[in-house]
């Protein structure tokens, strides 16, 4: 229990901006239980954003809570997503040879195509929020979205080969399993054996996965940290655009 504790704390650490006022030991059994909390600690960014609406929604308007929603968002990753969209989107963009494009990730200045990546997920992100919001169903969706997008980042470091034998996913990978796998989904089935109206998001992921996971595949032969920062918010977008198809057109 005590190594299951700091791998969730490692976890938080790594994903987050939550304070963590513990010193958290990292070796092979915590990094394996902190890849398994990937999905809790969405539950926690979500129930947090779910709070926000809880306590704010009465009282704002749907634009500023759109807004509110997306900055909250933002700030409880630090941002470190988004960072490797951009860095892929330089690298996607750039359409030079495998090894220009790592070189580009590696570049800690951002380009034109991360630039413009990041506008348009921002923006995707707060009109679905918005639409979401004006049919009231997000509370409940933050929580599935935000557990889901991560469980995808833990399922594609543990399956996919990593690109380079060095960096924090290479370090990461040598010490886990595909039995964490099972671990890592076992929260997401908990939530969905509670809340079965959301049971479709669990195909949708699937399948997001497995294309994403081809993608890397043939476009970098493996995968990196800013890849899974961009599986994860790519991931996020996907939720989002598939929990307001879902709502809007089939129950609707």
């Amino acid at each position: 229990m005590k190594q299951a504790t700091f791998g969730f704390l490692l976890a938080l650490q790594f994903l987050t901006r939550l304070p963590v006022p513990v010193s958290c030991p990292w070796n092979q059994r915590t990094s394996r239980w902190a890849l398994r909390s990937y999905p809790l600690v969405g539950l926690v960014l979500g129930s947090i954003l779910a709070l926000l609406l809880l306590l704010l929604g009465p009282y704002l308007p749907l634009e500023f809570l759109t807004l509110l929603i997306i900055t909250g968002w933002v700030w409880l990753t630090g941002g470190l997503h988004l960072d490797g969209w951009m860095d892929v989107a330089d690298a996607v963009g750039s359409n030079a040879p495998l090894e220009k494009k790592w070189d580009i990730m590696k570049d800690p200045h951002v380009g034109s195509f991360g630039n413009i990546a990041l506008v348009f997920l921002l923006a995707w992100k707060a009109l679905l929020v918005y639409m979401l919001l004006d049919i009231e169903v997000l509370i409940y969706a933050l929580l599935f979205i935000l557990a889901f997008s991560r469980l995808g980042a833990a399922v594609l470091l543990i399956t996919l080969s990593t690109a380079k034998q060095q960096g924090f996913a290479w370090e990461w990978k040598k010490n886990v399993t595909r039995l964490d796998m099972v671990y890592a989904l076992v929260p997401v089935l908990v939530l969905l054996f509670f809340f079965p109206a959301y049971l479709y998001i669990l195909p949708a992921y699937f399948l997001f996965i497995a294309v994403m996971g081809i993608w890397i595949k043939r476009t970098f032969t493996g995968t990196n940290g800013d890849l899974l920062g961009t599986a994860i918010e790519g991931g996020e977008l996907w939720g989002l655009l598939i929990t307001w198809i879902y709502f809007s057109f089939v129950m609707g």
